[in-house]
């Protein structure tokens, strides 16, 4: 007796668009300035110490990177030294924000994301990756959820042969 099965693709035949966040990886190294080492005895930050380190200090170092500028130390820095770091960061980095490693993800993820064409996701079925090589902060599940719900016919996160319903438009 002869066995012949013909093996279908459903997820293929399915019309299912993946949508994969990590396309929205921000290109450049992720840099942390910390305005600690600026301190003085770690405690407070000297207005004519700074400014000469901010005058001499060699910003050229941060071309084309990412920068989160922060302090770690349990002192208070003044607005002010932020903002003279980021006027002097700012003709060299990529991107500067204020916040740790995490809050400058969030910052490039949503920029990215922000920027898409959502046109092309109209009355389309989409799944959200959830799982791959790069590191996508929850922030951007949430900006790609808020952009594409006006527009796709569905929304789902995971796998397409392994997904968790989010959003279906009642037509």
């Amino acid at each position: 007796m002869e066995i012949q099965e013909n093996i279908i693709n459903k997820v293929a035949q399915s019309g299912l668009v993946t949508l994969d966040p990590a396309q929205f990886y921000a290109p450049g190294e992720r840099v942390v300035y910390d305005i600690k080492d600026n301190l003085f005895h770690g405690l407070m930050l000297r207005e004519k110490d700074f400014r000469e380190f901010v005058k001499t200090h060699d910003w050229a170092q941060y071309e084309g990177k990412n920068v989160a500028v922060t302090c770690t130390a349990d002192a208070i820095v003044p607005a002010w030294a932020y903002m003279l770091l980021a006027n002097r960061l700012a003709p060299y980095a990529r991107e500067v924000v204020f916040g740790d490693a995490d809050v400058l993800e969030t910052v490039l993820f949503v920029k990215e994301v922000a920027a898409i064409d959502v046109e092309q996701y109209r009355d389309q079925r989409v799944v959200i990756k959830g799982c791959g090589d790069v590191p996508v902060p929850v922030s951007a599940y949430v900006e790609l959820t808020q952009r594409l719900t006006p527009v796709a016919k569905s929304l789902m996160f995971g796998e397409p042969c392994s997904t968790v319903p989010i959003y279906k438009r009642r037509d």
